[in-house]
């Protein structure tokens, strides 16, 4: 259902030629509110539905009303002449940026109908740019797993703890760090990423920590790392398994001390961030096989974000979907494509092994290679052979992964009183350490 804040219907009629003139009477007294301006209109106004006259010779030049159109988030309808109808490439073009056409003279009463129905469909475009809007280009979805990820991350932003984010490739780590930063006290300090898989082994160190100016060959001056760059704020340490075992001994150090010296320097360096650290792989493995340091394990992760798959809440795809639609429709310079009903089958059922990512990337492939009004699964790249479902996960990773949420949760209320955190899960404090020893947690 949708909240009726505004319940004008606004029509917009552009270059209104004598046939639109004589129409608009009618149209008021069914209820439309109208409007009109010319098609090179610096400011048109507001609208639900845009009724545009168009004519040969602006077909020949269409830049401007692709300007119009794609800046004013409603529904077009085309009005032409009969002659206009047959000028070649025509078809394509109302195909490409109009939600219908309607050839002079009018039909009164299937013009209305046409209205009507795009004006429904401007509303229901409306309410998913709304949907989009509010929440942002950060978490998007609204599955039940969304919601209390939202929950979750709003409890730990409160604190100045560090979070630990595990997840697959693609599932939106970094924009759970971002979101952490945005709704902390630091929200006003500078958000620093790193992606410590991405710099040479050479450079890390420098890189984190900073150097004196003549501290090793191409040292000319003194230069900032990426710890001081976060004072007051917060650095993002993105896949912190892929740092080599000399400077994760360095990276904790400063974390215990809260100092740093920079590479060639003896001066210590107080400072004040929060370091939040993200991750695809299991660290508890990279620490037995002797890849990872278990005291920096200990040190990042004081609380745990876990980042779904998105093969996990095929609920939200249709959401995401049509959100990548709009984003790239600007980019590309088109009109927001709609799915077919195969390609959202296809999209529901596809395993997504790169997760957002590669959703994002087949709907941007899609608003490219798409002919009609719809996007269809072979412009996604995508079969209609239905895959295997995943395997279901055991009850006793379920009971496990319930577990581990609860203790992270009562740990993120209550991270200076056990006591309390134990008793608002209902067990008592020997036991409260027994898991948190048992999940590796603290």
């Amino acid at each position: 259902m949708f909240d009726v804040v505004d319940s004008a219907r606004r029509l917009l009629v552009v270059d209104p030629c004598a046939d639109c003139l004589t129409l608009l009477p009618e149209l008021r007294s069914a209820g439309w509110e109208v409007s009109s301006c010319a098609v090179d209109s610096v400011a048109p106004p507001p609208c639900d539905v845009g009724l545009l006259r168009l004519q040969t010779a602006q077909l020949a030049r269409p830049e401007r009303i692709k300007e119009l159109i794609r800046h004013s988030n409603t529904e077009w309808i085309a009005v032409l002449s009969p002659d206009a109808l047959r000028t070649k490439g025509v078809g394509d073009f109302i195909s490409e940026w109009f939600f219908d056409f309607h050839t002079l003279p009018f039909d009164v009463e299937r013009v209305q109908v046409t209205l009507g129905r795009a004006f429904g469909m401007a509303r229901l475009r409306g309410r998913g740019r709304a949907i989009n809007e509010e929440l942002g280009s950060e978490l998007l979805g609204q599955s039940h797993a969304m919601e209390e990820l939202r929950k979750l991350i709003t409890k730990l932003a409160a604190t100045d703890s560090t979070v630990l984010i595990h997840g697959e490739s693609g599932t939106g780590k970094e924009l759970v760090a971002r979101t952490l930063h945005r709704q902390s006290r630091r929200s006003r300090g500078p958000f620093v990423a790193v992606n410590c898989g991405a710099i040479p082994e050479h450079l890390i160190q420098s890189e984190l920590f900073g150097h004196e100016k003549g501290s090793f060959t191409g040292a000319h001056q003194r230069k900032i790392g990426r710890f001081e760059a976060a004072a007051g704020g917060t650095l993002f340490l993105d896949e912190v398994a892929d740092l080599p075992l000399d400077l994760q001994a360095n990276l904790l150090r400063v974390l215990q001390e809260r100092q740093l010296e920079r590479v060639g320097g003896t001066q210590a360096i107080p400072v004040d961030v929060r370091v939040l650290a993200a991750t695809h792989m299991d660290l508890e493995k990279a620490i037995a096989e002797g890849r990872f340091r278990e005291d920096l394990f200990y040190r990042l992760n004081v609380l745990q974000v876990e980042t779904l798959p998105l093969r996990e809440r095929p609920g939200d795809i249709p959401l995401l979907a049509d959100y990548f639609s709009q984003l790239y429709s600007q980019e590309i310079g088109r009109r927001p494509r709609r799915f077919s009903d195969d390609a959202m089958d296809a999209m529901k059922a596809h395993p997504w092994p790169g997760n957002v990512r590669e959703l994002a990337n087949r709907v941007r492939r899609g608003q490219v290679l798409a002919d009609g009004r719809q996007i269809e699964l072979e412009d996604l790249g995508l079969s209609r052979s239905a895959p295997t479902a995943p395997a279901l996960i055991t009850l006793e990773e379920y009971k496990r992964r319930a577990e581990y949420q609860a203790l992270s949760e009562a740990l993120a209320r209550y991270a200076d009183n056990l006591s309390l955190a134990a008793r608002l899960l209902g067990i008592s404090r020997p036991t409260f350490y027994r898991l948190l020893h048992k999940h590796g947690i603290r």
